[in-house]
């Protein structure tokens, strides 16, 4: 397991298990498994749930901040916890009556394909 790395945006990561397969890069479709919480460790998501990955286009906004940074750099096949402030998250409007205004969000990410 890494070290908890801190981004002058205040985004930290810490990676869980290094991938081996290809880098996320931006532009293109990253394929994720992934479990959000609050940070007084209320679960709000999960595609491990629903059992269906979620699919997106890294660094076209099509998802929060902190995942277009968090994810970028990982390799497929490795496990990422981010911890997005609210800021790269859903501010001050927070989400669906889920998530608060100004949360604090941390996610476990696991990266199943990038291309």
């Amino acid at each position: 397991m890494g070290h908890e790395v801190t981004l002058p945006d205040g985004l930290k990561f810490q990676d869980l298990q290094i991938g081996t397969g290809a880098i996320a890069e931006k532009g293109m479709t990253a394929t994720v498994h992934y479990t959000g919480w609050l940070t007084d460790g209320t679960k709000f998501d999960s595609s491990l749930d629903r059992g269906q990955p979620f699919k997106f286009q890294l660094g076209a906004g099509q998802v929060i901040r902190g995942w277009d940074e968090g994810i970028k750099g990982m390799r497929v096949g490795g496990k990422r916890k981010l911890t997005i402030p609210s800021a790269l998250g859903y501010g001050s409007r927070g989400a669906d009556g889920v998530i608060p205004p100004d949360a604090t969000l941390v996610f476990e990410v696991e990266l199943l394909g990038a291309q």
